[in-house]
């Protein structure tokens, strides 16, 4: 078996705390609860420090041995969705609008079945700093933690994450250098022209008109400006007018949608172009676009070596590693460590799932023995004992 032994003696214990976290799901940066037992297991493990309150809600623990002056980080996210579960599992979702559909639980008590067999062996030589951080969805929590010093802070060299991936094998890994997330963006765009009556079409500039053919407009982008060997990805998920009933003409309508890519020439490029297209179609048809456009998470950017230092902690670990997986367009805020120190996040299977953000979805506990071992190797590997 290639998970550590201590750890498969762990399992049950990992498996109570992930199913206790998905019983009791925090939103964003109101994650009070789970930051409390966060914190109160690690004193409880023995780790040399406990900090609470980094990036507002956050934890970070450290554990020593050793002498070497070498700080690898280790980050679990600890939010949960604002959503209906409708898993019906005895440990299923006790807070209404509230739920554990990206695995975020799992990766918490994976980290902290890490920080347990750390603090028990303490087979390694430096430091290991253990990042538990809010508001992953959406809330840009681990820009705040790093805003808030939890690299300087603790002087990090590197720092590394998983997350779990529903459509891999329990026990797989699958990770790529370089980018493996994509940048996600937010576009608004209100379209303006005439209300008016729906008879007379002719008194009125018709922004559902016009806001359609912006729609179609901003598709064209990605097919004829970006070019074909990189990749991007636009999607206006939102159209609403003023106006519900079938005989008014709108004064307004509003586009709401987001863009994805993983290159910085390619994110400024989608930026110029939205802006473009959107004002002149919408001025084809006698409107005016007003468009807000809002850098969101950036790119998650896996460094080279430190790639290869997860590969390998995989391979001792796991039962297969995809060391060339295909880049995915969803988002995460573990970008931001990354633009901080050198560092990798890799993919974890979670089996034949549903998706994440799906309400039926739910961790498989099965996976939390490798993700515990893949982070308890790869602390043992890069700071091995002199």
């Amino acid at each position: 078996m290639p998970i550590k032994n201590r750890i498969a003696e762990l399992h049950g214990d990992i498996t109570a705390w992930r199913r206790d976290f998905h019983q009791h799901p925090e939103v964003m940066f109101d994650v009070h609860r789970t930051a409390g037992v966060v914190a109160e297991k690690l004193r409880e493990f023995g780790c040399d420090e406990v900090v609470e309150g980094i990036g507002i809600t956050g934890v970070v623990g450290t554990i020593k041995a050793g002498t070497s002056d070498r700080v690898i980080a280790l980050r679990a996210d600890m939010d949960a969705l604002p959503m209906e579960e409708i898993t019906g599992l005895d440990y299923a979702s006790k807070t209404p609008g509230a739920m554990h559909a990206c695995g975020h639980d799992g990766h918490t008590a994976m980290l902290l079945g890490a920080a347990k067999y750390l603090c028990e062996t303490r087979n390694f030589d430096g430091t290991v700093v253990l990042l538990f951080q809010p508001a992953e969805e959406g809330g840009a929590g681990g820009l705040k933690m790093v805003e808030d010093g939890c690299m300087d802070r603790w002087n990090v060299d590197e720092v590394y994450g998983l997350h779990n991936a529903p459509g891999i094998p329990v026990g797989e890994f699958a990770i790529c250098p370089g980018p493996l997330l994509a940048s996600a963006d937010e576009i608004e765009i209100v379209v303006e022209g005439k209300g008016g009556h729906a008879a007379e079409p002719h008194m009125a500039v018709d922004t559902t008109l016009a806001a359609a053919h912006v729609v179609v407009a901003l598709n064209s982008i990605v097919a004829r400006n970006v070019d074909p060997l990189k990749q991007a990805v636009l999607t206006v998920a939102t159209f609403i007018t003023e106006s519900d009933t079938q005989n008014v003409i709108p004064q307004t309508a509003k586009l709401r949608g987001t863009v994805r890519c993983f290159e910085p020439e390619v994110r400024d490029l989608m930026e110029e172009r939205v802006r473009a297209v959107a004002t002149a179609t919408a001025a084809a048809y006698g409107a005016t676009a007003h468009i807000e456009y809002v850098r969101g998470y950036p790119p998650t950017v896996n460094s080279a070596a430190e790639t290869v230092h997860a590969i390998k902690a995989a391979e001792a670990v796991g039962t297969k590693v995809d060391p060339n997986t295909n880049p995915i367009m969803p988002a995460e805020d573990f970008a931001y460590m990354l633009e901080s120190r050198p560092g990798a996040y890799i993919f974890l299977g979670n089996g034949d799932s549903a998706a994440c953000h799906h309400p039926a979805y739910d961790f498989d506990d099965e996976a939390a023995p490798y993700g515990t071992s893949f982070f308890a190797e790869l602390i043992e590997q890069r700071l091995p004992r002199r």
